[in-house]
């Protein structure tokens, strides 16, 4: 049986070294990289004769040309003859004077096949709204995690309630922080994926450790001669089997559709499911290495506070 509890603090080293990433990867890249939905600026749409160019060159050619940051994107759109349109999308961090749009629309035009006949429009994004939605996805985050921390504390008396509530959220907080790392030192455009993909992992993590708690339950009742770290290590341990064959499920059917998108070159699914991935990855994680053991810790540090108002009272 492995020692999940007694090897924690290698567990939680890695965690660290993790946050450190992250913390290094902000500092050097001046924070995230917010998408056009939360700084605001213009999108222009141009409609390409292929789908076959190079986005890096085109990001070069219009930041060379117009001296602001570009997030370029492949898409696609059905016509009215339900004919396929491959289009070139600029995310660009501005409004533009029509010199600057005059200028992007003639390196691009002369740079790539561009539709004979077609002309981009450009459509300005407000950062208010953006500002809004992450607003109330951070609100919405953590009024879930409060209803968590409340669900665990009734479900779970017997483990000590509350404790096994913060040891599920902070789980749950390993992971958004695993997320926020791989936007941080890997640049990633922090838009309304990242925010669907917080929200996602954070239900499947607090499930795959609920289960796990179920199982501590279950052995509490059933070894009350055991030791916490006894009882927890064997949780974990029949647990295992059923955690992993879930995450790789998930994990495999991700992945094929993160193949499948990186294939056809659809950059917004491609968004969307790399954070998924790492975040699934985390989620399985955090539920066998750090939920588990942190509330190990927090109940240890509650006996011995018990114990120690005992011998002051008596």
């Amino acid at each position: 049986m492995f020692d999940f509890v007694g090897k924690r603090k290698y567990f939680f080293g890695f965690s660290t070294l993790i946050l450190i990433a992250c913390i290094v990867g902000l500092i050097v890249n001046q924070g995230l990289n917010l998408d056009i939905q939360f700084r605001g600026g213009t999108i222009l749409e141009f409609q390409m004769e292929n789908s076959s160019f190079d986005l890096n060159l085109a990001k070069q050619l219009v930041e060379q040309e117009i001296g602001k940051i570009v997030s370029p994107q492949s898409s696609y759109s059905l016509d009215t003859n339900n004919e396929r349109v491959d289009l070139l999308v600029l995310s660009i961090a501005s409004k533009l004077t029509q010199e600057e749009h005059d200028k992007v629309v003639s390196v691009i035009e002369e740079n790539f096949k561009v539709k004979e006949g077609t002309k981009p429009t450009p459509r300005a994004v407000d950062a208010a709204m953006g500002k809004e939605m992450a607003v109330k996805s951070i609100i919405a985050v953590a009024i879930a995690a409060l209803l968590m921390v409340i669900y665990v504390w009734i479900r779970f008396k017997i483990m000590g309630g509350l404790l096994a509530g913060v040891s599920a959220v902070i789980a749950l907080l390993h992971d958004v922080m695993v997320m926020i790392t791989l936007y941080a030192v890997f640049r990633l455009p922090v838009n309304e994926s990242f925010i669907a993909a917080v929200l996602t992992i954070v239900g499947y993590s607090i499930n795959d450790t609920i289960v796990i708690f179920d199982r501590i339950r279950e052995n509490s009742t059933l070894n009350k001669k055991d030791s916490l770290e006894d009882i927890t290590n064997k949780s974990i341990n029949q647990s295992l089997s059923r955690t992993i064959n879930t995450a790789l499920t998930t994990v495999l059917a991700v992945t094929t559709v993160y193949i499948f998108a990186s294939y056809y070159n659809i950059e917004s699914i491609k968004l969307f499911m790399l954070p998924m991935l790492v975040g699934l990855i985390s989620g399985t994680y955090s539920t066998i290495f750090i939920a588990s053991p942190v509330w190990v810790i927090l109940k240890n540090y509650q006996a011995k506070r018990q114990a120690a108002s005992k011998l002051k009272n008596a």
